[in-house]
């Protein structure tokens, strides 16, 4: 029997990943093939959300640090939690277990960091500002392989920022 290694399984996946048809909303669809229900998930980054993921890995590479995948479990997790921020009216990271719980089972993590925000206007603003506090500054610079990011505005069009690294 022949072994498939790490990046002979990561291409496989990769290539499955890449040809798989996209639906344009969260649909549960049952494969024909092994009969196992699926979650397809999809996420529209926003210019904002994209800039904030660019930003992070661009400070990842000046300190020779690997850089982060996006993963659209993790960016559909942040847009749930800014959903709460909003509808409670308050930055928290309420919640957090049950979110780092859910992706520990969900996507595999090993590791569940989290950075929040509030009212900055670009992705410049709030990347700066998390580096300049030590937590969210060690989640940016942290032993991670995957991160999400999600961008909302409340009905006042203050912005609310979650950012949920994992490492797998």
């Amino acid at each position: 029997m022949r072994k498939i290694t790490l990046p002979g399984l990561t291409f496989i996946l990769c290539t499955l990943f890449l040809t798989s048809c996209s639906k344009d909303n969260l649909s549960e669809e049952v494969s024909s093939y092994d009969q196992v229900v699926t979650e397809r998930l999809e996420y529209n980054y926003n210019s904002i959300e994209v800039e904030i993921l660019e930003e992070i890995n661009l400070y990842r590479r000046a300190l020779n640090l690997i850089e982060l995948k996006p993963m659209v479990n993790l960016s559909i997790e942040s847009e749930k939690h800014n959903q709460y921020m909003i509808s409670q009216g308050v930055v928290s990271h309420d919640n957090f277990s049950q979110r780092s719980s859910f992706l520990i089972q969900e996507v595999g993590a090993d590791k569940v960091g989290e950075n929040v925000g509030y009212g900055y206007r670009t992705s410049q603003a709030v990347v700066n500002a998390w580096l300049k506090s030590k937590g969210h500054k060690e989640n940016i610079e942290g032993d991670y392989t995957h991160f999400g990011i999600s961008v909302r505005q409340d009905a006042d069009g203050k912005n609310y920022f979650t950012n949920i690294f994992i490492k797998r």
